[in-house]
């Protein structure tokens, strides 16, 4: 290769490579950007060169305004009753070539089908909107700002806004609350302020002016096209615990018979089973308590009480590990986590009067 060759060769490679490096943005040429074009006319006059002559246009590129709301993650919110800053996550980002600021409200669903399938059956509590402040996807309540709108959102950036609410006590599990995040383009006017909401320019284009045009296109989930709103949809699906309780006793020992068909005279000792069983499909149930106040006419056997036993079909087993204490003729004792399908037990022993 000779040495011109070389220096072809290494110049095609830095174009290629400045191609490759070059970014892409969706946007496109800035809102308010001007375009100047010169042409030039050389000619002579016999074989004389005269001076070229030059003319210029210039025009500006108006505003396109094109933004997207939508949610992120492609499932559903598991919730429980009564918990509180449930979270629903989702996405603004601005693919317009200006800054713009985005108004937002969040309403529910009435009845129908969810995003996710289910059916709006309940209304979740003390809905607000948040930003994400630091930027983390995560929602923070030190942290992340309650907003209405977002404020500033460049041209090729994007926001990751929250949903956040409370669920109501005594839902049950499949319970669905539908929620819907709107956004309206608005005018980037001042920082820390809401502009008014963007209209597009009528009629034809305007020389030497920004004109407007409302660019989105979405028409997926009942969205309409170029008017400036874009929303999506999430929901939060209730998973509870349904924990239901039996209570049970059986004859241990009596004073004339022993063990052997005892009956519940005075001086017996009955066996009480306190069976705490959650239905399959729900959540784990924790932190259970048990408080059971004796009959005035039974006297507690100390250190009968076993705790997170197991049940045969509706028969209590003797496999629970001691625990529990009793005061003032209260039984009381914690059981492990219940999961969903399962039982747990806890067993004591009394003395009839």
């Amino acid at each position: 290769m000779t040495r011109t060759q070389r220096l072809l060769a290494s110049a095609s490679v830095l174009a290629a490579a400045s191609i490759t490096a070059s970014p892409a943005f969706a946007a496109g040429t800035t809102s308010g950007t001007t375009i100047t074009n010169t042409v030039t006319l050389t000619y002579n006059v016999g074989a004389v060169a005269q001076t070229p002559v030059n003319a210029s246009d210039s025009f500006l590129v108006d505003r396109k305004v094109s933004f997207t709301v939508s949610e992120v993650g492609s499932a559903t919110t598991s919730v429980s009753p009564g918990e509180t800053n449930v979270v629903t996550t989702f996405s603004v980002a601005n693919s317009s070539n200006a800054t713009i600021d985005v108004a937002l409200a969040a309403t529910q669903l009435s009845g129908g089908t969810t995003t996710h399938g289910g059916t709006d059956d309940f209304d979740v509590t003390a809905v607000k909107i948040y930003v994400d402040s630091n930027n983390n996807g995560v929602f923070d309540s030190a942290t992340d700002t309650q907003v209405n709108y977002v404020d500033q959102l460049a041209a090729d950036s994007s926001k990751t806004v929250f949903i956040v609410s409370n669920v109501p006590l005594g839902r049950s599990t499949g319970d669905v609350a539908g929620v819907k995040l709107t956004g309206t383009a608005s005018e980037a006017t001042a920082a820390g302020s809401l502009g008014a909401t963007i209209t597009a320019t009528s009629g034809a284009n305007t020389a030497n002016v920004v004109d407007t045009v409302l660019a989105e296109a979405n028409t997926a989930n009942g969205n309409t096209a170029y008017d400036g709103i874009d929303f999506a949809f999430d929901d939060y699906t209730v998973l509870a615990a349904a924990l239901t309780v039996t209570k049970t006793s059986r004859v241990v020992s009596d004073p004339v018979n022993g063990t052997t068909n005892p009956k519940a005279i005075p001086g017996a000792t009955v066996e009480y089973c306190i069976a705490v069983a959650n239905a399959s499909g729900g959540a784990t149930a924790s932190n259970i308590q048990v408080s059971d106040t004796l009959p005035a006419e039974t006297q507690y056997v100390a250190n009968s009480i076993k705790v997170d036993g197991t049940v045969t079909g509706s028969t209590c087993n003797s496999d629970g590990t001691a625990g529990g204490s009793q005061a003032n003729g209260v039984v009381s004792g914690s059981l492990s986590n219940v999961a969903a399908g399962s039982t747990r037990t806890l067993v004591f022993q009394v003395t009839v009067k």
